[in-house]
């Protein structure tokens, strides 16, 4: 299939033939006949892109920051890396489409294949993978060039509801762009009383040539007492203001019309500094309009589909989209008159240059699809050709980690075979990026590939346990990235799947990227104690804050920080021990969100030997990161943030690294294990051990209690 896609580094557009998009539970895959283009939303994205780096870096002053607070605590090589991957990566355009159900994600109830459906945030391209909430039914009488507009006329629809005006009442637009003119119609049909203000007559022309006849330009002599006269000379009921500007006319002149006790919404991007008076005397309302409405940014709504209750919240952002396609069904509102042009996908691009241009005026632009192309839901770049002697991998899930540090590590030593992603423009630009010889529509591809001997999972955590089962059955060595699964239920699967396949003769190696083991300083210090050895072992990690809507967070799909982050530690403890953890105490740090994101876990070794690790959330990142101090038989071994190892013996050593926490060393053990036929590099009796401990972690925190794991080894 094809899609549309931008380069953030130059601006280049490119129509990019990509694999189809994961069909995720509670998803649907729907076949675009029709999608909007944003002028506004989009074009700014655009014209970011076209800009030279120092423009670009005043117009994202808020990402320059991030970026040099990467340098600060990465260094500029790896920051640089970072950033040209993402400005080089092919980044989807688009959010609001029509189209047909082809496919149902599991547990979707509302749709079945061959509706006819409009969609939010979709991007432009022939298929689109959508969750429930942000797909609404459009009877088949409705013309989908029209009910593509659902999601921007959602945005329409949701100023007028935070004004909340009635029959009767009348309000000001300022902004008669495409949503103040679907604001204007939306209003007119529902029986009230707009007026529109802009600054362009060219807009203008277009609104009267849509019917929007009572529009104006900002600058026309007796503009305010036109408002007046329109509202019968006591001052709007309501502005809505739906321009974008970084001048504060629109609030401004918004205080200056509206009557008193007033609301004045803020729909499109304009600064708040307005002057104190109107707003203080007439006891304005001002008030801000969120996208398409309730329900949006929250991943519980928008990704697990767990809708609002409608007694609780009557206008979510599904409610805002299919009130509107219910106009468009009793032929209340027809706004056939506000599409200007209608490109091919093919000539997409064209509609961003007239957008820049300003050439001639607009409104509403539409990418019309074939609908009967024949579309390939994988894509194969190159032939493959190699022994199964060789190393030949498939990548399940390829985020800003795989790019940026598995991959790079792994040329010459093995061969790109396949990689799935969630999204088939990131499938496509890892696989041109590093050679892959094809992108998979789905992950079971690859599993069922017998080209490939070897899987990396690096997906979201919730996604782990249930590939690494599917490589473990159909043969394939696999690498997964912390952690190994989200809970005792699946760690069990898993080693009752491994130890019938090792039973059978048929187990190949598995691993879990605990990178840390295999760090220089970690390597070094270690030839300077027996296993045997009982050691004190104290481990701090200054992990930084992280948004509490963080997926990470999210209980069901990343399992929580200790879970996805503190497991590195308790296993970095018990290697550095050299004995199987026998016990596990926690206590958290109590914190508004109850995330348990700051704890001090103790462990006691078999071997008599005991470590705390320290995993703080509420630090500050001026600091170093991570912190390791082992004491042992008259020795004590100090590593910072492994760029020095402290060696205090008769005489105290100081040992300087380039920062390296084990990455590529961990990947190059593995993969050289299954060239060489050599033992994995991490036993997986260890693996389970560490991630069960990490799972008595949570346990011993809500039980308030030692937790005695020693039993189960």
């Amino acid at each position: 299939m094809k899609q549309l896609t931008q380069q953030l580094k130059s601006g280049k557009m490119e129509i990019l033939e990509v694999p189809f998009p994961a069909l995720n539970t509670g998803h649907i895959l729907v076949r675009n006949h029709y999608s909007v283009i944003s002028a506004g939303t989009e074009g700014k994205t655009v014209t970011d892109a076209r800009k030279g780096y120092i423009a670009k870096a005043r117009s994202r002053q808020k990402e320059v920051r991030q970026v040099i607070e990467m340098i600060k605590a990465k260094g500029f090589l790896p920051t640089y890396k970072l950033v040209m991957n993402k400005l080089e990566a092919p980044s989807p355009l688009g959010y609001s489409c029509a189209g047909e159900v082809i496919a149902i994600g599991q547990g979707v109830t509302k749709f079945k294949v061959g509706d006819y459906v409009a969609c939010g945030a979709a991007p432009h391209a022939d298929v689109v993978s959508v969750p429930v909430n942000l797909a609404v039914p459009v009877p088949k009488h409705v013309d989908l060039k029209q009910a593509s507009f659902a999601t921007i006329a959602a945005v329409a629809i949701q100023g007028i509801r935070q004004a909340e005006i009635q029959m009767g009442s009348n309000c000001l637009i300022i902004g008669m762009g495409l949503i103040g003119q679907l604001t204007y119609l939306i209003l007119e049909t529902s029986g009230m009383h707009p007026i529109g203000m802009d600054v362009s007559d060219d807009q203008l022309e277009l609104c009267r040539a849509a019917g929007i006849e009572k529009v104006y330009l900002r600058n026309q002599a007796g503009i305010e007492d036109i408002v007046l006269q329109h509202s019968k000379g006591y001052g709007t009921d309501a502005v809505i203001i739906t321009a974008g500007s970084s001048s504060l006319d629109p609030v401004e002149f918004a205080g200056s019309v509206a009557r008193q006790k007033a609301r004045v919404v803020v729909v499109g991007a304009v600064p708040t500094g307005f002057s104190r008076a109107n707003y203080y005397k007439k006891e304005l309302d001002l008030r801000m309009s969120c996208s398409y409405g309730p329900g949006r940014y929250d991943p519980e709504y928008e990704e697990k589909g767990i809708d609002y209750p409608i007694g609780q919240v009557r206008w979510t952002e599904n409610r805002n989209m299919q009130s509107f396609v219910d106009l468009l069904s009793a032929n209340k509102l027809n706004i056939d008159k506000l599409i200007t042009h209608t490109f091919t996908l093919e000539n997409a691009p064209e509609a961003y240059d007239l957008i820049l241009s300003r050439k001639e005026p607009f409104a509403g632009m539409l990418i019309q699809y074939d609908e009967q192309a024949d579309l390939q839901k994988t894509i194969r770049l190159k032939e493959f050709s190699s022994t199964p002697e060789e190393v030949n991998v498939g990548f399940v899930g390829a985020g800003s980690f795989a790019q940026g540090t598995l991959l790079p590590g792994m040329k010459g030593l093995c061969n790109f075979v396949g990689v799935s992603t969630a999204r088939g423009n990131t499938s496509r630009y890892v696989a041109d990026k590093s050679g892959f010889s094809y992108c998979a529509e789905k992950a079971d591809d690859l599993f069922l590939d017998t080209n490939i001997n070897t899987i990396f999972v690096v997906t979201r955590h919730n996604l782990h346990a249930e590939s690494v089962l599917k490589s473990i059955e159909h043969g394939k060595n696999v690498f997964v990235e912390k952690p190994l699964a989200m809970n005792e239920a699946e760690l069990a699967e898993i080693r009752s799947l491994y130890e019938k396949k090792t039973a059978q003769g048929t187990q190949k190696h598995l691993i879990v990227g605990f990178n840390r083991r295999f760090a220089p300083p970690v390597v070094e210090l270690q030839k300077k104690f027996l296993p045997e050895q009982p050691k004190s072992i104290l481990i701090r990690v200054n992990s930084g804050v992280m948004p509490a809507d963080h997926w990470v967070n999210d209980p069901e799909i990343g399992g929580g920080r200790i879970i996805g982050e503190a497991c590195h530690f308790i296993d970095l403890a018990m290697h550095l021990a050299g004995s199987p953890i026998v016990s596990v105490s926690a206590e958290a740090l109590s914190d508004a969100d109850n995330l348990n994101n700051t704890v001090v876990v103790n462990l006691k070794m078999k071997n008599g030997s005991t470590a705390s690790v320290n995993y703080f959330s509420n630090g500050n990142k001026q600091m170093s990161k991570e912190y390791l101090e082992i004491f042992c038989a008259g020795k004590v071994a100090v590593i910072n943030d492994f760029k020095e190892l402290i060696l205090y013996e008769d005489k105290i050593k100081k040992i300087k690294y380039k920062q390296d926490k084990g990455h590529k060393a961990c990947v190059q053990a593995f993969l050289k294990a299954i060239k060489d036929g050599g033992t994995t590099p991490i036993p997986f009796e260890e693996l389970w051990l560490s991630t069960l401990a990490t799972f008595k972690v949570n346990q011993s925190i809500l039980e308030n209690r030692k937790i005695l794991i020693e039993e189960q080894i």
